[in-house]
């Protein structure tokens, strides 16, 4: 939540920013058209005009950290939901109920009373006892899951050109589905010419997933996709 509204804040500010430079500029531009052109005049419309170069500098810095701070936002919560549904996976194995034993029943006949033999049974009968748990301590401990390895990648994925339908090209990228692969945000970044790349989060699962062979299948659109970067790759 701190994360998010870090974001509406800077937002705000972008906003009020680009409103002050367009305020600013248009004054600028009604003093030039009213001809006021002497030297001090032109010395002002020239400091204005550094003044908004200063300031469309500072904006296109704030929404490229906006842009960085929405990125590690997904891709920590792609972190969370990773973690919760592995745990979730994992289940506890029942408790063994312990075994009691049943006293033999009393015997009138005291001469039929083995007074010898009964401590050999005992040991016998612990000595199986402790042999059984360590039986099942070895096969619960066999069955727990180990640690899982992952890892977080951002992909660059680019059109042949400006009339690429980008919004189907992401459509046909998350249709892809593999064990161990969950897609997360995804953006359009401009390139030049008008032409935008697809950037896409994942996280995959390190024995599961390779990267080469998802760059392949997402180059398998290839009515649409020209290349495929890894952008950033992480592990988790």
């Amino acid at each position: 939540m701190a994360v998010e509204s870090l974001l509406n804040e800077s937002e705000a500010i972008n906003n009020y920013r680009y409103r002050l430079v367009e305020s600013q500029y248009l004054q600028g531009g009604a003093s030039t058209v009213s001809g006021n052109r002497s030297t001090v005049g032109d010395g002002t419309s020239r400091a204005n005009d550094e003044r908004v170069q200063k300031l469309e500098s500072k904006v296109s810095q704030l929404e490229e950290t906006i842009n960085n701070l929405r990125i590690l936002v997904e891709q920590l919560k792609l972190n969370i939901q990773s973690t919760l549904t592995a745990n979730s996976s994992a289940k506890p194995a029942a408790p063994t109920p312990a075994t009691k034993k049943v006293p033999a029943p009393a015997d009138d006949d005291d001469d039929d009373v083995d007074l010898f033999g009964s401590d050999d049974d005992d040991n016998a009968a612990a000595d199986e006892l402790r042999e059984k748990r360590l039986a099942e301590y070895a096969a619960k401990k066999s069955k727990k899951p180990g640690v899982i390895a992952k890892s977080s990648v951002i992909f660059d994925v680019k059109p042949w050109d400006d009339e690429t339908d980008m919004e189907e090209m992401q459509r046909l990228v998350r249709t892809i589905e593999m064990d161990g692969l969950v897609w997360g945000a995804s953006k359009l970044v401009p390139l030049a010419y008008g032409i935008k790349k697809l950037q896409i989060i994942c996280v995959i699962e390190d024995e599961k997933v390779s990267t080469e062979e998802l760059s392949e299948k997402i180059e398998g659109f290839e009515d649409f996709v020209q290349s495929v970067d890894i952008a950033a790759f992480n592990k988790i």
